[in-house]
């Protein structure tokens, strides 16, 4: 049987974002997992109550935090990577093809510091890479679809999923971003349930279907199979590309997207200061 790690979940109502420690247990290394940088687009102004709250955790459960998780270049929320990294050393983890994104998105923002070569990231991983987390490891599955970077991080019997599969009541993911594929998804959602159906499974958002008040982030791959209301057992990919695309095409662009975006192929870092020492973040008039 898998070994399982401790996790604590982080939820930010302000963009349905639930962000992840992990630790293992016997050396208390530990993990953080799609961590949110706090935005306000009223007035662009950040803040690091998010991030803090996250680091307040570990310090109180004495914790050594040794890698800083990405599941993808999210397009909803902005990154704390950075932030923590400057914080407490440990690298910034993203799948290889982020280098996918950054070729599609630096363009737009005429982002010409960023350099796309996934180099704003400490640490590339595919399909198959294993990191360790004390006497535990994180497996790295490349689950594309939503993004072409996106990964699933398998630590003992939890599953992080990100942006690929909701809670079994709301669904699965978007497709349609540059670089995004309805076919793709399916076959990277067929790879996760085929985890053991005891897998515990952890998603990146909730937003609350109708017919329920409470947020919720954990469910299982059983769950999932049994009652996925997009992917359940017995939907097949051309039902399911079917669905996703109609799906897709009558969905608004995130609101933070924009914003998100060009931060976030920045690894959680701000654009450079301009001369007169300040930073600016682009909203490129009818891109979107």
């Amino acid at each position: 049987m898998a070994q399982s790690p401790i996790v604590r979940a982080f939820f930010d109502p302000a963009t349905f974002t639930t962000s992840y420690v992990v630790h293992d247990p016997a050396t208390r290394q530990a993990a953080i997992i799609d961590p949110v940088l706090d935005f306000t687009p009223r007035n662009a102004r950040t803040s690091t109550r998010s991030a803090d709250a996250l680091l307040a955790y570990l310090a109180v459960q004495g914790l050594d935090l040794v890698w800083l998780l990405e599941t993808h270049a999210h397009a909803d929320h902005l990154s704390a990577g950075h932030y923590l990294r400057e914080q407490t050393g440990a690298p910034v983890v993203i799948g290889a093809a982020i280098t996918q994104v950054q070729q599609a998105f630096a363009p737009l923002f005429e982002a010409d510091d960023v350099v796309a070569d996934g180099s704003q990231f400490d640490r590339l991983v595919r399909e198959g890479d294993v990191l360790p987390l004390g006497a535990l490891e994180i497996g790295v599955i490349h689950t594309p679809g939503h993004t072409p970077a996106c990964v699933t991080y398998l630590i003992g019997d939890a599953a992080f999923v990100g942006d690929t599969l909701f809670m079994p009541d709301y669904g699965t993911a978007r497709s349609d971003f540059p670089g995004g594929s309805a076919e793709a998804l399916y076959g990277s959602i067929q790879k996760i349930l085929a985890l053991p159906g005891q897998t515990r499974m952890f998603v990146g958002h909730d937003y609350l279907p109708e017919g329920r008040s409470e947020f919720r982030w954990e469910t299982t791959v059983a769950e999932q199979k049994a009652a996925n209301i997009h992917i359940h057992a017995g939907v097949g990919e051309a039902e399911f590309v079917a669905m996703r695309k109609a799906r897709d095409a009558a969905l608004e662009a995130p609101l933070l997207i924009l914003p998100s975006l060009q931060v976030n192929i920045r690894a959680g870092a701000m654009p450079p200061a301009t001369a007169q020492g300040h930073v600016y973040l682009r909203l490129p008039v009818g891109a979107i």
